[in-house]
């Protein structure tokens, strides 16, 4: 059973904790084994600035997980508690995956987690970070950064864009998807996605993408093209691209192999199909087009993630 820690300390704010506590807290029956999940801290410490934990493990328990996470410090200004740094180095010396959500990244740059990495934080704590740890590579500009053994959020729904992005990881896109609709949330937000969106575009139900991609998602197995979505929504594809960098932050072609490969995913974990009907049915077109798109967004071509998520 995969085992995950959440490392809390007095002051540790409670939206990115809640967030942690519900991906990985609460079994909902949708993986067998889901996660043995553990708070560890200090007992009696503030949450959120006015709840009392009951902790039972202390923060040495870090060092026992095999993922832990690290949620929003208590004051990005102020030094993060030496204790908690400590525990979260060991636990990474002991091969433990580090994940930090919001400016819980402060911790693992305090640590030396983040010398030499790419990394993030919210926004706004983004040139804070740069300034105090400059061997970390600090990117204002992304949701979450995946490094393998390390990864990083921005703040607040993106803490909980790599909870999702963890289970995701370990259980598959089926599962992930099936956890995002029981949380009521979106099923995947891409970690390159930016941060901060210019409001150029209304982000609410009647922004000018608000009946496109729905349609699109529909159509996603159909050979449709740019032009296609450009001609679906009325406008010049230079008009699209202005309005889905707005409201996804991502171009339209980006936007269309990433739904065409999460598909790819769910197919891949969910059938028997090969790979041949499987670039039929995502709109990919061809075996190799899939394969190709398939490991330059996952890493991995599609026969390998079938084994191991088809076992």
């Amino acid at each position: 059973m995969p085992s995950v820690a959440l490392a809390v300390t007095d002051g540790t704010p409670l939206f990115e904790l809640a967030a942690a506590c519900e991906v990985f807290g609460v079994d909902r029956g949708l993986a067998e084994p889901w996660y043995d999940f553990t708070v560890c801290g200090d007992d009696g410490a503030a949450v959120g600035g006015w709840l009392t934990a009951g902790i039972r493990h202390g923060l040495d328990a870090l060092a026992d997980a095999d993922t832990v996470i690290v949620p929003s410090c208590r004051d990005a200004e102020e030094t993060p508690p030496p204790t908690l740094v400590a525990a979260v180095r060991a636990a990474h010396h002991a091969g433990a995956r580090i994940a930090s959500l919001c400016t819980g990244a402060f911790v693992l740059a305090e640590a030396g987690l983040l010398d030499g990495r790419r990394a993030t934080t919210h926004w706004a704590h983004t040139t804070l970070l740069g300034d105090r740890y400059p061997a970390v590579s600090v990117d204002p500009d992304v949701l979450y950064i995946d490094d393998g053994d390390v990864l990083t959020s921005a703040g607040k729904a993106a803490g909980l864009d790599l909870c999702l992005h963890l289970v995701r990881t370990d259980h598959g896109t089926a599962v992930a998807n099936a956890l995002a609709r029981s949380l009521v949330v979106p099923p995947h937000r891409q970690g390159g996605q930016a941060q901060y969106i210019p409001a150029a575009v209304s982000h609410g139900p009647d922004h000018a993408l608000a009946g496109l991609l729905p349609w699109a998602l529909e159509h996603v197995a159909e050979p449709l093209t740019v032009t296609d979505l450009a001609r679906r929504a009325g406008m010049s594809t230079r008009n699209l691209a202005r309005h889905f960098h707005a409201v996804t932050g991502v171009s339209p072609l980006r936007w269309l192999l990433t739904q065409r490969v999460r598909l790819a995913q769910e197919l891949l974990e969910t059938t028997d199909l090969s790979i041949e009907q499987l670039a039929s049915r995502t709109g990919l077109g061809t075996a190799t087009t899939l394969r190709r798109h398939f490991k330059e967004q996952l890493g991995v071509p599609p026969e390998t993630y079938r084994r191991t998520f088809r076992p």
